[in-house]
């Protein structure tokens, strides 16, 4: 449980104190490492999208943000393991939710030749289903949490400088962290900011917070958005009642999402200096194992949707595309609110 808690638990005890803002806004991303083929074949693959065909629409049907939008989720799907039928069943989901597919990847060994090699497949296989933003850019999720080769075995990557790979190939932001208990942990926690490739591993270990001067950023090579969910002790959910588990955002079948934790997610969330009224949760899962999609679909989930519609807060369902405009948006001094951003920058395929 507390492993790599060596690389976060001091800059959470240095970390600035935050409460949620009396009026604020909470974004909410949930990122879904979406990998139907584990350990299974394409006929288990098929069965697991056709649950989410069937469950998350009937979702999406039953409840609304406070703009009036249906929950969204974001489908990472790991584009070594390209199959037609299986991401097309993904994108049937997709064109009847709202819900949109970005960039997973698992790799080994490679360099940054190879890698954007896969990436540029990967683009090329996704965008016959009409997926991914209209000019082919994504964002990001590394397979393994090893980002940057960063690893400290070395392993599930290989390529040092791997930010400005993924930059040259499209990518306009990067949502892998927080990876705790994994020791590809950063050192930087609950933050949006820019990370500066280097020919060194792990080079988003830190970087400069998004905001108002970092907007040139953008079109830099060699920088890259971080976008982090939530990774904090939290005291209101305790093993053996004495020592407090880890939040790190991580939505599961055994840890389903509840009030506790969404109070930990307003408290800890990042946000940027511009707008301490929008708070961004960043939340993840692996939503085609079924211990996980039996939670996601089912009453747990529900429950957690009744909760949002009930505290009074202003909250805004968005997929990964859509909380990253709402930051671009911010940084370039937006007071608008948070729902009305979802398009600012990177426009959906209209396929």
């Amino acid at each position: 449980m507390f492993r790599a808690i060596d690389k976060w638990l001091l800059p959470y005890l240095l970390r600035k104190r935050t409460r949620f803002p009396d009026g604020g806004h909470l974004v909410i991303s949930v990122c879904d490492h979406f990998e139907p083929f584990h350990h299974t074949d394409k006929a288990g693959a098929l069965e697991r999208v056709a649950a989410w065909d069937r469950g998350f629409r009937q979702l999406a049907g039953e409840f609304r943000d406070s703009d009036g939008q249906p929950p969204r989720h974001t489908f990472f799907y790991p584009v070594e393991q390209y199959d037609p039928d299986v991401v097309e069943g993904i994108a049937k989901i997709c064109r009847k939710t709202g819900s949109e597919v970005e960039v997973h990847l698992h790799h080994e060994d490679d360099d940054a030749g190879s890698l954007g090699a896969l990436i540029e497949q990967g683009k090329r296989d996704l965008r016959e289903h009409g997926l991914l933003c209209e000019d082919g850019r994504f964002a990001f999720i590394h397979g393994n949490w090893a980002l940057d080769n960063s690893h400290p075995e070395g392993k599930h990557c290989g390529v040092s400088g791997e930010l400005e790979a993924l930059r040259r190939a499209g990518c306009f932001a990067d949502l892998t962290m927080p990876s705790a208990p994994s020791p590809t942990q950063t050192r930087t926690i609950n933050s949006i900011y820019y990370a500066t490739s280097t020919p060194e591993p792990k080079s988003h270990d830190r970087g400069e917070p998004a905001g108002a001067t970092t907007r040139g950023h953008r079109d830099d090579p060699q920088k890259l958005l971080m976008v982090q969910g939530p990774l904090a002790p939290n005291w209101g959910w305790r093993k053996f009642g004495i020592l407090p588990r880890v939040e790190n955002g991580d939505l599961t079948g055994a840890n389903p999402p509840t009030e506790n934790r969404l109070q930990v997610w307003q408290r800890i969330a990042a946000r940027l200096d511009e707008r301490q009224d929008v708070v961004f949760v960043k939340l993840h899962t692996h939503g085609a194992i079924e211990r996980n999609s039996e939670m996601l679909l089912g009453r747990a989930m529900r429950e957690f949707h009744q909760l949002l519609a009930s505290s009074g807060i202003r909250y805004h369902y968005a997929s990964a595309r859509e909380m990253v405009n709402i930051i671009h948006a911010i940084e370039d001094g937006s007071t608008a609110a948070p729902g009305e951003l979802r398009d600012y920058l990177f426009q959906k395929n209209p396929a």
